[in-house]
């Protein structure tokens, strides 16, 4: 019987997903694995690498080659792949990242098996760029042994679990409708397993996250409405998801990308539109004097208003 399922996620990624394949069947485990890997309808030759490892490796690694890209940023792939997973438990990854322990998904069984109110497990990882610039370490030494929903919850966007570090009780039948819209999967899937249970901590380094300009926080483009608007009803989504318990703090959070709207491109040369937006912010984040006078100067009061004023300020110095 299959212990857990191994998701490798992926899309247009030829250049990675042979070491993300690799590292999973380099596993050394005391129970059966299967290694699923989900491909969103690629087209640079990742497909045919994933039929090669099938072909090496039958019955181990499956591909779950789908006919069209599901959208969403790989979240429907994500979905429809974890309907074939057999596994009592899965372990996520993309498909350009990589594990680095051979133990990793062992050391995470254990801890869930010991821990049946334990949803998740998570462990440090290593976070390496494309572009050269140094790596470094995902988390530090002042980590927690275990999270709660209280500890996804702020004003901020809270990150500090890498996909390829996380390992889940595959115990979510059916995942809610506003999950499937959203454009992040990771943090939606945590807070739902959050509320199923607490979410362990392995400070061992295991995993790599590979930041790379195909990698899905290259397409957070944060000066686009869409993505924004994507944002904000997610976390709407999420505030009804918890009955409104965090109501304020997922507030002032979504009245962030209603202030990142007010630079994207799509507002830049509306005026009524923007105003509209900056009040709504106004309102909803509560910012400080200071930030809400910057607001009301560059988003409410009319340029030539603005303008006008400035030049009766001065008559008395000409």
């Amino acid at each position: 019987m299959i212990k857990v399922s191994v998701l490798i996620i992926t899309y247009n990624q030829h250049k990675f997903i042979r070491a993300a394949i690799d590292s999973a069947l380099e596993q050394k485990t005391t129970f059966p694995i299967e290694i699923l890997v989900g491909d969103d309808f690629s087209s640079d030759g990742t497909r045919e690498i994933i039929q090669e490892y099938e072909q090496k490796h039958p019955g181990l690694v499956i591909g779950v080659l789908h006919p069209r890209n599901m959208g969403k940023n790989g979240g429907i792939n994500f979905l429809e792949t974890l309907k074939l997973a057999k596994g009592e438990y899965y372990a996520l990854m993309d498909g350009d990242d990589y594990w680095t322990d051979p133990l990793k998904l062992q050391k995470q069984a254990d801890m869930l098996d010991a821990h049946p109110d334990y949803s998740t497990v998570f462990n440090n990882a290593l976070i390496i760029y494309e572009d050269g610039s140094p790596s470094h370490l995902l988390n530090g030494p002042d980590m927690k042994p275990y999270y709660t929903v209280d500890d996804l919850i702020g004003d901020d966007e809270i990150w500090f679990m890498a996909t390829s570090s996380t390992m889940y009780r595959n115990n979510i039948k059916e995942y809610p409708t506003w999950f499937r819209e959203s454009s992040s999967g990771d943090i939606p899937r945590l807070i739902l397993k959050a509320k199923l249970g607490k979410i362990g901590y392995i400070p061992d380094v295991m995993s790599v996250y590979r930041k790379n300009r195909g990698g899905a926080s290259f397409a957070d483009n944060y000066y686009d409405e869409t993505f924004l608007r994507n944002r904000i009803q997610m976390y709407s989504d999420i505030n009804r998801e918890l009955d409104y318990q965090y109501d304020r703090v997922l507030r002032r959070n979504i009245a962030r990308y209603y202030r990142m709207m007010l630079d994207s491109k799509q507002y830049k040369q509306s005026y009524f539109r923007r105003a509209r937006l900056a009040m709504k912010y106004l309102y909803m984040g509560r910012p400080d004097w200071n930030k809400t006078k910057d607001v009301i100067r560059d988003y409410i009061i009319p340029k030539p208003l603005a303008k006008l004023y400035s030049t009766i300020r001065l008559l008395p110095h000409r």
